[in-house]
């Protein structure tokens, strides 16, 4: 009997060991409970139409080991009653063919498939018509508009949505439909409304102030669903989660007089040059609409004179003949001076988190021992 009494599960009780991304620092352990799960489940399952429980098949492409596999992907397939397809690993051909002979009805994704969905002539082998993919749900890192606008001119009549989540916060914290607003789809190139039992507030980084709306700060979430800590790294938690259990995510967003939500960039990522904040997400986005470019990256190099200097890695088409100034010089057209691309640089690929997130460091420690 007391063998038994020691084998029982609290509510409390860590059951998950994801690990954060790492984009810009090391990954770290973070303990999420049953409770955690459970509450994010609950918050949201509640977009979810009743009269589509049961009638939704889903890909499962992104890995289990991750927060947006485990809560987005496992646990809210199975308790809507959803059928999952799952694939070991991307690749363009089986990915295609997995969402035709499946008849795959709704695909959670991150911005570099789609980039890969817009971009490959791989797609172009393949009759689209034959396609039961309703929608989209893209997650886990910023998505260009233009990038967007792309799929929805190549694959009409599928519904994109944006979502917002953070492993600390056991996934999904806003929701792209809301049933107390008639199951109203949130705004192009909004991450969606507030999920219900979560508090949200945007404030000051430096001084804590809370913002009223329209307003961008700090984004930060309160709720059952925030992590229990980082696994034997107490000043790392105690530096993300505050004294009164708001989880500050290092994200820069704003919420609109409707209540729908605007993620602008991290606050780790954005590039101070000359006292200027230049976002590395908007530029990125306009490396992307040129027509001679596969994949981009943005970051901060450090400058003696300037602080910090937007620079930026790009994979560009075989064959095309564009050099760096080109690039350079398309991207100055579009945007304010200070906002400029300094430095630029060929590469064959950027270097991405399994959940799709660019690894900044990596590409900055690459920069700089270059130019050692």
């Amino acid at each position: 009997m007391e063998e038994e009494e020691d084998q029982k599960l609290e509510q409390s009780d860590v059951c998950a060991l994801p690990y954060s991304s790492g984009t810009t620092g090391s990954s770290k352990g973070v303990m999420l409970t049953h409770r955690n799960l459970i509450a994010n489940l609950c918050s949201s399952l509640f977009s979810v139409p009743p009269e589509m429980q049961g009638q939704v098949t889903i890909l499962g492409l992104m890995p289990f080991f991750h927060i947006y596999g485990i809560t987005g992907i496992c646990c809210a397939a199975l308790r809507n009653k959803g059928r999952v397809v799952v694939l070991r690993r991307f690749e363009m051909r089986g990915f295609l063919q997995a969402l035709i002979h499946h008849e795959v009805t709704f695909a959670p994704i991150v911005p570099p498939i789609m980039l890969a969905m817009v971009k490959s002539p791989i797609v172009d082998e393949f009759d689209l018509g034959g396609l039961k993919l309703r929608s989209v749900m893209t997650a886990a890192a910023p998505l260009a508009p233009e990038l967007r606008a792309a799929f929805e001119e190549k694959f009409p009549g599928v519904e994109v949505q944006e979502a917002y989540g953070l492993t600390e916060h056991s996934c999904i914290t806003l929701t792209h439909c809301d049933p107390r607003k008639g199951h109203r789809n949130a705004k192009k190139h909004s991450v969606g409304f507030i999920l219900p039992n979560i508090e949200v507030k945007f404030i000051d980084p430096e001084s804590g102030q809370s913002f009223s709306k329209n307003m961008p700060g700090e984004l930060c979430v309160r709720s059952e669903c925030v992590m229990q800590g980082y696994l034997k790294n107490k000043e790392e938690t105690n530096q993300t989660v505050d004294q009164d259990g708001w989880l500050h995510t290092g994200d820069i967003g704003y919420i609109d007089d409707d209540g729908d939500v605007f993620i602008v960039d991290r606050i780790k990522e954005l590039i101070k040059y000359k006292g200027f904040q230049v976002a590395p997400a908007e530029l990125e986005a306009i490396l992307l609409a040129h027509p001679s470019v596969v994949d981009a990256a943005v970051f901060a190099l450090p400058d003696e004179e300037a602080g910090e200097i937007p620079a930026a890695c790009v994979v560009k088409k075989s064959g095309v003949n564009e050099t760096e100034e080109d690039i350079m010089r398309f991207i100055a057209s579009n945007v304010a001076s200070y906002k400029k691309v300094r430095v630029l640089r060929f590469l064959n690929s950027i270097p991405k988190s399994p959940s799709g997130k660019i690894l900044r460091r990596l590409l900055k420690d690459s920069f700089n021992y270059i130019q050692q």
